[in-house]
């Protein structure tokens, strides 16, 4: 496939926006300032991604992370999830390393805010450093101080993918939920590459599940706008078990990443477990690089499924099909007569594992 159009990743940089903002943030918007005589005034630019702080109204904790909590919340009439990320005290940074800060976090912000796909988390907005915020509780309302922004996306009553399959360990899935979760993750990853944007951290923690099990991807903690010279992109991004062998050698790398994550994806879909829970990080990496480790396909497994896996994780990422394939096999899939995992209690008509492996 001939590669045009591409941005270059060195001028727009989608990174964690947790990380950005715990690492370098330092102050609110982006400012422009008039000097007027020895006097100067800041001008704050009201950018398309920034809320109503007035329409937010933040409510329970149901999570806590690295760096900040996530609530319940309603913006505007809809039901929210708001994550409160931490980006230290001011005078911590110099104003030109603050100013490189702002004008990324504006470029990456913008971008993810123009995401817009059925199998994609909606971004809905930002707020930064604003004293309009108030965390709505029990006995009252509490302000939010200023050194905290907050990060507004759909709220997902289905949970992660993650603990879904945890959930469907012993009984395993349908053949036709499966195809049609991993429908969902494939259709989503084809739309971010058809955007130029490479996830490079796709995993079942990081897909969530609305109410009627739509998968939806979420998480672009280290997504980033390809380069159209794959020596741009290098270094080891991503989640142990499910990294690309490139990516865990250090060579350069692009879109096909997350392919051969999908496949390791896709495997955890079909069987409910987990890849390689015996191995520590580096048994893992020498053997996926140099052994050519994959998970083991259960016997029970269609071939029509099983190539899937197969082509996604291939070693030689040139070899591995882009995600506009992906989806035309996985739609080609007859899932009317069944094929799904055996169930742990019926496993000895399958041989899929000897014992039971994962979370």
């Amino acid at each position: 496939m001939e590669e045009v159009g591409f941005v270059r990743a060195d001028r727009i940089d989608l990174k964690s926006i947790d990380e950005q903002l715990q690492r370098h943030l330092s102050r609110a918007w982006t400012m422009e300032k008039q000097e007027i005589g020895m006097e100067s005034r800041e001008i704050p630019i009201k950018h398309a991604w920034e809320i109503d702080p007035s329409k937010l109204i933040i409510k329970t904790v149901i999570a806590r992370g690295t760096f900040g909590t996530v609530h319940r919340g309603i913006y505007d009439g809809l039901d929210v999830a708001v994550k409160l990320l931490d980006w230290g005290e001011e005078g911590q940074r110099s104003q030109a390393e603050v100013s490189s800060v702002r004008a990324a976090f504006t470029q990456e912000v913008s971008v993810w805010h123009k995401l817009d796909h059925p199998n994609v988390t909606k971004f809905i907005g930002a707020a930064m450093g604003t004293p309009d915020l108030n965390i709505q509780t029990e006995n009252g309302v509490i302000g939010i101080p200023r050194n905290l922004c907050c990060v507004v996306v759909e709220y997902l009553p289905g949970g992660t993918l993650k603990s879904f399959l945890i959930k469907s360990h012993r009984r395993k899935l349908a053949f036709k939920v499966v195809v049609q979760l991993a429908l969902d993750l494939a259709r989503g990853l084809n739309y971010l590459h058809s955007e130029k944007i490479v996830h490079r951290d796709v995993k079942t923690e990081n897909m969530l599940l609305d109410r009627n099990r739509t998968l939806k991807i979420a998480d672009f903690g280290v997504a980033r706008v390809e380069a159209s010279n794959p020596n741009d992109m290098t270094g080891e991004t991503g989640t142990l078990g499910y990294m690309a062998p490139e990516v865990l050698n250090g060579n350069p790398y692009n879109r096909k990443c997350d392919v051969y994550s999908f496949g390791i994806c896709l495997w955890e879909i079909y069987c409910c477990d987990m890849p390689y829970p015996d191995l520590s990080f580096s048994e893992v990496t020498t053997a996926v690089v140099r052994q050519n480790l994959r998970p083991e396909i259960p016997r029970c497994c269609p071939s029509s499924l099983a190539n899937v896996m197969k082509r996604c994780w291939d070693a030689n990422a040139d070899k591995r099909p882009e995600m506009d394939e992906v989806v035309s096999m996985l739609e080609s899939i007859d899932t009317s007569k069944g094929g799904g995992m055996i169930p742990v209690d019926q496993r000895q008509s399958c041989f899929c594992f000897g014992r039971r492996r994962g979370p």
